[in-house]
């Protein structure tokens, strides 16, 4: 299996973004977190919230395709499935729960972390009545495909209000590194 030493370094290699970055650690924390909940393996789905958008910075329009592809030569099926799956209008089948977690956790993520941006103390008293609001609001945010958000929970299974709760947790458990 791949380690996160080397999914690091072809991040690297293809990603500079410090915002695509910080997006992308913030996958890789919250998928970690919900791997332990769900007893699942916490590396490879930290791997997959890492490596999700690694390649959509230097090839936007063929992403995920380069990250997948690379993924599969190296024997990393599941992981790659995931990667492939991580948007619904993409059409690929969710098959593990691994798929639907990555699914659900990207927009919500990061949406999570622009309703931090705009409070004074960030994610220190975030709440997710606060977030539900900001979901209503069309104009905040308005890059985050909503129905994203919505499907994702649903096609995990979580209530989106204890979804929110979960994501919320840990990032604020991680603030410190990520500043939010």
């Amino acid at each position: 299996m791949i380690t996160r030493e080397e999914a690091r370094t072809i991040l690297s290699s293809l990603t500079h973004s410090q915002s695509l970055l910080r997006h992308m650690r913030t996958l890789e924390l919250v998928m970690e977190a919900y791997a332990e909940k769900f007893g699942e393996d916490p590396e490879q789905w930290a791997i997959a919230g890492l490596l999700h958008d690694a390649d959509y910075e230097v090839y936007p329009e063929q992403h995920p395709n380069i990250i997948v592809e690379k993924l599969q030569a190296m024997g990393e099926e599941k992981i790659a499935h995931a990667i492939s799956a991580h948007y619904t209008k993409w059409n690929v089948s969710y098959d593990s729960l691994l798929d639907k977690a990555l699914l659900a956790c990207d927009e919500l993520t990061g949406f999570i972390v622009a309703c931090c941006q705009v409070r004074p103390d960030g994610i220190t008293t975030l709440e997710t009545k606060s977030v539900i609001k900001k979901l209503k609001d069309k104009g905040f945010a308005s890059k985050v495909d909503r129905e994203e958000v919505y499907k994702g929970a649903e096609f995990l299974g979580v209530d989106l209000t204890e979804h929110i709760a979960f994501i919320i947790d840990v990032l604020r458990r991680n603030r410190q590194e990520l500043v939010i």
